[in-house]
């Protein structure tokens, strides 16, 4: 979205050059006043856009609740922003992975928004080149190794309490016995072939180490979020903010923790 603004204030930029240029012709005639108004309005514009396309970039971001995958943290329809600076940012245009001016790193507990990995649409949406935006929970970070037994979270080898996860299902699905190696485990899970195999691995998970520059992240909705269970861990250079505050509704005005 930030790009798309940026594009249109540039364009609306080169317009408003261009009237300039040529305001001199319409001196002194019946549509000065008009073709006067119309530069104004397009000089205000292109300042506006460009503006505007800076802060959501390397700022504050809307950003609206698509899934229930978040329940009851969050839920459909919530308007929230997002502090895209606390963790830093990346230089436009570029691809290195690598993040500046950042004030704390991603950590357990965070709600984070991010561009979710290739892995995680379907192959239509990869053939179109279909971009999207997710919002979950960070529950471990590199180096971290992770496990689930009958719906339970372990991080390290401890049993995390998480009061803000739902589980509604009461059923407990265990995880099919296909994989005799753990590193061959492991790799499947990095490449996301999970969602490949069909393999369900909601309530019974890993053990799994996250990699260096990685994440994983789960919704709290925990029997009804597809998340990094499914099609594995979440790159740093896919990471855009932290959810900071609903603003709309109004009757759900509150900081998000």
């Amino acid at each position: 979205m930030e790009f798309k603004l940026f594009i249109a204030g540039c364009i609306l930029f080169v317009i408003a050059i261009l009237m300039f240029s040529i305001r001199k012709y319409f001196e002194n005639t019946l549509h000065y006043n008009f073709f006067k108004n119309i530069y104004c309005l397009i000089d205000a514009l292109w300042t506006s856009l460009i503006m505007a396309s800076i802060i959501m970039f390397f700022f504050i971001q809307a950003f609206k609740i698509p899934s229930g995958s978040m329940r009851n943290t969050l839920l459909e329809g919530d308007h929230l922003f997002v502090n895209k600076f606390i963790y830093g940012f990346h230089i436009p245009f570029t691809n290195n992975g690598r993040r500046y001016l950042s004030l704390r790193n991603v950590s357990r507990g965070d709600i984070v928004v991010f561009q979710c990995p290739p892995e995680a649409l379907t192959i239509s949406e990869r053939g179109s080149g279909i971009k999207k935006d997710f919002i979950k929970r960070c529950v471990a970070v590199a180096d971290d190794v992770v496990e689930i037994r009958d719906k339970k979270l372990f991080v390290n080898g401890i049993n995390v309490n998480e009061e803000y996860v739902v589980l509604n299902d009461t059923e407990i699905i265990k995880s099919p016995n296909l994989f005799k190696d753990k590193n061959k485990y492991q790799k499947t899970w990095e490449t996301g072939k999970f969602t490949i195999f069909n393999i369900s691995v909601r309530d019974n998970f890993g053990p799994i180490s996250i990699p260096k520059g990685y994440y994983m992240m789960m919704g709290d909705n925990r029997d009804f979020s597809s998340d990094s269970r499914f099609w594995g861990p979440v790159a740093d250079k896919y990471i855009k903010g932290r959810a900071l505050f609903i603003y709309w509704p109004i009757n759900r005005l509150r900081i998000i923790r």
